[in-house]
C-alpha cells in the first residue's frame, strides 16, 4: 500500500516540537507538500529545507541542524528576486551577507560575527549608487564613515566611535557644496560649527556644549 505523504498541515507544534496531530511523540520524517520540502527528526527541523510562496516562486532554501539554522542560507522576494544571502552558525549570522534590494540591485553588504555586525559594510541606493560606507564594531558604528546622495555626491564624512559620532564632520549639500562642518562628542556637537547656504554664502555659525547651542555668531 503507498504511503501517504506528511505535509505540514498534518502537523502541530508545542513547544518548540513539531508532532503529528492527535499523537504525543516529535515527529520524524520527510514532508513534501505544495509548499515545503525537508526532514524532521524528533520535532525539530533536520538537514536540507526549501520552501515555496503560493504562486510556485522559491521563498528560501537552507539547512537546519536540531531545528536550528546552520550553513549557506537563501530567501527570496515573492517575484523570484534574491532577497540575501549568507551563512547561519548556530541559528546566528556568520560571516558575509547579502542584502538585495527587489530590482536586484544589491542593498547592503558586510560581515557578521555571533550574529552581530563586525567589519566593513556598505549600503547602496536602489539605483546603484553607494549610500554609504563605514565599519562595524560589536555591531557599533566604529571608525571612519562617508555617506552620499543617490546623485553619487558625498553627503557627509566623520568618524564613529562605539556607535556615536565623534570628532571632525563634514556635511555636503545635494550638488556637493559644503552645508556645514563641525565636531562632534559623544554623539552630541561640541566647539565650532558653521553652516553655509547652497550658494556658498555663510548662513550661520555658533558654539555648541553638549549639543546645545550656547553662543550664536551673526
Amino acid at each position: 500500500m503507498k504511503q501517504i505523504p506528511t505535509t505540514m498541515d498534518d502537523l502541530v507544534e508545542r513547544d518548540g516540537l513539531y508532532y503529528k496531530k492527535f499523537t504525543d511523540v516529535p515527529f520524524t520524517g520527510d514532508i513534501t507538500d505544495k509548499t515545503t520540502q525537508g526532514t524532521f527528526r524528533n520535532g525539530e527541523k533536520e538537514g536540507p529545507w526549501v520552501e515555496y510562496q503560493d504562486n510556485g516562486q522559491l521563498s528560501y532554501e537552507g539547512t537546519y541542524k536540531d531545528g536550528i539554522q546552520e550553513g549557506p542560507w537563501v530567501q527570496y522576494y515573492e517575484d523570484g528576486q534574491l532577497s540575501y544571502k549568507g551563512t547561519y552558525k548556530v541559528g546566528e549570522e556568520e560571516g558575509p551577507w547579502v542584502y538585495y534590494h527587489d530590482n536586484g540591485q544589491v542593498w547592503y553588504e558586510g560581515t557578521y560575527k555571533d550574529g552581530i555586525q563586525d567589519g566593513p559594510w556598505v549600503e547602496y541606493w536602489k539605483n546603484g549608487q553607494l549610500r554609504w560606507k563605514g565599519n562595524y564594531k560589536d555591531g557599533k558604528e566604529d571608525g571612519p564613515w562617508v555617506h552620499y546622495y543617490p546623485n553619487g555626491q558625498l553627503s557627509s564624512k566623520g568618524t564613529y566611535k562605539d556607535g556615536e559620532k565623534k570628532g571632525p564632520w563634514v556635511l555636503y549639500w545635494y550638488k556637493g557644496q559644503l552645508s556645514s562642518k563641525g565636531t562632534y562628542k559623544d554623539g552630541e556637537k561640541e566647539g565650532p560649527w558653521v553652516y553655509y547656504l547652497p550658494d556658498g554664502q555663510l548662513s550661520d555659525k555658533g558654539t555648541y556644549k553638549d549639543g546645545e547651542l550656547v553662543k550664536q555668531y551673526q
